[in-house]
């Protein structure tokens, strides 16, 4: 049975129609852009967030999710990720989560600076109390000033999102801490979500305060989310502010120099150990750094060279490992929660270091101390034979090392002599007698005939 073209147009128009509706009801799902700030705030992962950040904007983004778990890190950062969410157009929401992470120090200001702050239970916040870098000492003047600024700091910005004023700055003057559950009531965050599915649920239709003072509906359900991600070299450089890391390169870069300067020439431990050095003071120049540790460290490579040069039954060699290992405790700056380097890689570095750089100078300083074997310099102190006397020229010829030399002699030689070679100059040899007239080379004997022995009568 043949159908009319009418009968096959109404199912194609209506098919054509879902179609562009389902188009149209996916071009207009809320749009999230989310941000996982995982580790140290420093200038990597501030660069990281702030350019994650400006992509929702372009992209006109319904919502930004900032998820954190943090220990803090440098103030510079903080404040630029800060100011990045407070000018955002964009409604910044900052997340605490999963299950057993924490907002601390930087990340507390973080949490507080946000249009929408929540936390997943099981998490803390809080600490924020102002951290000296570098392990110095303040006065009771400066710390005053310091802390003074940070507070007024988390005060102008808490203030302005309505949160608890009196309460947040205790975490700044006193380091409290809260729970999930206590930030909750004492109006320091808005939710506690258990996931990320929960807290949109509970955002869906929620007035936000912008900082500004302009209000906004949030409507996010069936929102589309697009997580971004660090570039390779966001990710690269994340990991080298690693402290253990840090510590790693440190030592393969010292270790690579000292190979190339041992043994000229190599050129692989030159640039290895260069690089790997470049790395490390890049890194340490942006972590709190305890100049004790690293007077430590210096001195655990001065007691490995001395246990190569004197031989002390490793009792240098273990001093040299235990400063290393307690260098590398003390290198970071270890009152900043979540900053330091483990026992376990400071062990890992020292022993192998110690063995591997006690082992390569030993042999360079045998290598020093040895005779001579090759060129004119292996020929210094063997003992020749004299083959021939020139008493015209007073050239003597001399037989050593299985070669035949031109040699001068200061004192009288005797034919089928031995002589010991004094100096090479150029290809002939500065040579003098031996009481022994006996040579005591292995060379066999020029021109020589076997002798006969004398026959006895009976």
């Amino acid at each position: 049975m043949k159908l009319s073209t009418g009968k096959l147009f109404v199912p194609a128009a209506v098919c054509c129609a879902l179609f562009l509706l389902g188009a149209a009801a996916r071009a207009q799902a809320p749009q999230i852009v989310e941000i996982h700030l995982d580790g140290i705030v420093h200038p990597v992962s501030a660069e990281f967030i702030t350019a994650g950040m400006e992509k929702a904007i372009r992209q006109r983004a319904d919502a930004i999710l900032l998820q954190i778990s943090t220990p803090g890190g440098l103030d510079s950062s903080m404040r630029r990720i800060i100011e990045k969410i407070i000018s955002s157009p964009v409604p910044v929401i900052v997340y605490v989560a999963p299950s057993g992470s924490r907002a601390a120090s930087a990340g507390f200001f973080i949490l507080l600076s946000a249009d929408v702050a929540a936390m997943a239970p099981g998490t803390n916040t809080g600490a924020a109390h102002p951290v000296f870098m570098g392990g110095q000492q303040m006065d009771e003047v400066m710390k005053e000033k310091v802390t003074n600024d940070a507070a007024a700091y988390l005060r102008s910005i808490v203030d302005k999102r309505g949160r608890n004023v009196e309460l947040a700055e205790t975490g700044v003057t006193e380091s409290k801490s809260f729970t999930d559950a206590e930030a909750l009531e004492g109006g320091l965050v808005e939710f506690v979500a258990a996931d990320r599915a929960d807290l949109l649920a509970q955002l869906e239709g929620y007035e936000v305060t912008r900082f500004d003072g302009e209000t906004e509906v949030l409507h996010l359900e069936g929102a589309q989310i697009e997580l971004y991600a660090p570039s390779f070299r966001q990710r690269f450089l994340s990991r080298i502010l690693d402290p253990n890391i840090a510590f790693i390169l440190l030592a393969l870069g010292i270790l690579g120099l000292y190979v190339e300067f041992s043994n000229p020439g190599l050129i692989f431990p030159g640039v290895a150990g260069g690089i790997a050095l470049v790395m490390a003071l890049f890194a340490l120049s942006l972590l709190p750094i305890n100049w004790a540790g690293a007077a430590l460290i210096l001195l655990a490579i001065t007691f490995f060279v001395l246990e190569a040069k004197f031989i002390t039954g490793g009792i240098l060699a273990a001093g040299g490992v235990l400063a290393m290992v307690l260098g590398a405790l003390m290198l970071i700056n270890t009152r900043m929660p979540g900053i330091s380097i483990s026992l376990l890689t400071a062990l890992s570095v020292a022993l192998p270091f110690g063995l591997i750089t006690v082992f390569l100078l030993r042999l360079v300083i045998q290598s020093h101390h040895a005779k001579v074997t090759t060129g004119g310099g292996g020929l210094i102190g063997e003992i020749g034979r004299v083959e021939s006397i020139d008493a015209g020229e007073g050239i003597i010829k001399v037989y050593v090392h299985g070669e035949l030399w031109d040699a001068v002699s200061p004192g009288s030689v005797s034919a089928r002599g031995s002589v010991r070679v004094k100096a090479v100059e150029g290809l002939t040899l500065r040579v003098e007698p031996v009481a022994d007239s006996r040579p005591r080379t292995t060379e066999p004997e020029l021109n020589s005939e076997p002798k006969k022995e004398a026959s006895k009568g009976v």
